[in-house]
């Protein structure tokens, strides 16, 4: 089973502050330790009115003096409410209501969804099971990655990078597309174990090299640098601080994709690639987290 107690801290407030908490929090919980959620819990209130909620997630029980400080140094909120969430099997609870999502011609499923698996030519199917890593296909920056993936079926990057992979469904979806060997690599060692997993169920096992590491720090990755192709699919302070590193990393007129950024946040993530000599080619519009796409000068 994989039962797992878990916290949830409150605020309610105005939605700017909120937002900056939030962004604060997100910090907090890089590696991916847990979310954050800026909700409104009355629709009929103005946005100025302190009818917002955010809730942060911890899978640990969290440090209140540093959370607190956190929240208050970035947002001047006060102190916010801790609640001690049930033990849930997590797994099965994240299976309910999943089925079959189609992003292109990528089409994802979980095994109890596989005889609900369309038969269109050309379909790319990848088998992707719930479960501790991040990435099913469900959440918007996922499906966003793998819709703008689909449109460059016609290129063939020789070198590929799934920087923060995860469940390492985009990095399946590339060998996949592209018949490539490719370097998956997370901080988390649960993900890189379930990446693995994931890249074997999709007989692609022999084409992905999965590592435990963070950003660009790794003997193997530095070897197989300069890159074609990153995802980075993450936050987007981590993603705008690796912005020279990505740099270095990638080949000349080598293409990254970035994703996990909210629309508020888009202006500082571009800003940090641009002064790298980044250009933005491609933008995935999507309310709330748009996908980004850069070509290296």
């Amino acid at each position: 089973m994989n039962k797992k107690k878990s916290y949830k801290i409150t605020w309610t407030g105005e939605r700017d502050a909120l937002e900056k908490a939030g962004d604060a929090l997100s910090e907090l919980l890089w590696p991916p330790a847990g979310a954050v959620s800026l909700t409104k819990d009355d629709a009929t209130v103005e946005d100025g009115d302190t009818a917002w909620r955010l809730d942060a997630y911890f899978e640990d029980e969290p440090d209140m003096s540093e959370v607190n400080a956190t929240v208050a140094n970035s947002a001047k909120l006060g102190p916010g409410s801790i609640e001690e969430l049930p033990e849930v099997d997590w797994v099965a609870h994240s299976l309910e209501g999943l089925g079959v999502v189609r992003c292109g011609r990528f089409v994802l499923y979980g095994i109890h969804d596989a005889d609900k698996l369309p038969n269109e030519d050309g379909d790319i199917p990848i088998r992707i099971d719930a479960n501790l890593a991040f990435g099913t296909g469900h959440h918007p920056t996922t499906a966003g990655c793998l819709t703008l993936l689909d449109r460059f079926a016609g290129w063939a990057p020789k070198s590929i990078f799934d920087l923060g992979c995860g469940s390492a469904v985009l990095a399946i979806a590339a060998a996949k597309m592209w018949d490539r060997d490719i370097i998956a690599s997370d901080i988390d060692e649960d993900s890189v174990s379930i990446a693995a997993e994931n890249a074997a169920f999709n007989d692609v096992g022999d084409k992905l090299t999965t590592i435990t590491a963070a950003g660009f720090d790794h003997p193997d990755i530095a070897a197989a640098a300069p890159f074609d192709f990153v995802f980075a699919n993450i936050l987007a302070g981590p993603l705008a601080e690796l912005a020279p590193d990505m740099a270095k990393h990638i080949g000349k007129n080598g293409r990254v994709m970035l994703a996990g950024l909210m629309s508020e946040q888009e202006s500082n993530v571009v800003e940090a690639y641009e002064r790298e000599g980044f250009r933005l080619i491609n933008r995935l519009d999507q309310p709330t987290w748009p996908i980004l796409l850069f070509v290296k000068a």
